[in-house]
């Protein structure tokens, strides 16, 4: 895993520096690694959920996709 550093000086705030380290840490999947492994799930769940999402999503896409007639 890469190590994030930031360097903060008098001329650089610490808000554009907090924002700076949280683009980072999303870039580098630091977050998404931390949800993952906060509880284990068995593979065949997880395959299980991933099916359902992707059917999820399907659905919605074609319900949004239609294109209702005015006549």
């Amino acid at each position: 895993m890469a190590t994030i550093e930031i360097t903060i000086d008098e001329r650089f705030p610490a808000e554009k520096a907090i924002k700076k380290f949280k683009r980072l840490c999303d870039a580098y999947g630091i977050v998404k690694e931390y949800r993952a492994r906060i509880e284990y799930k068995k593979p065949s769940i997880k395959m299980k959920e991933k099916l359902e999402n992707a059917d999820k999503r399907r659905r919605k896409t074609a319900s949004s996709t239609r294109v209702r007639s005015k006549y």
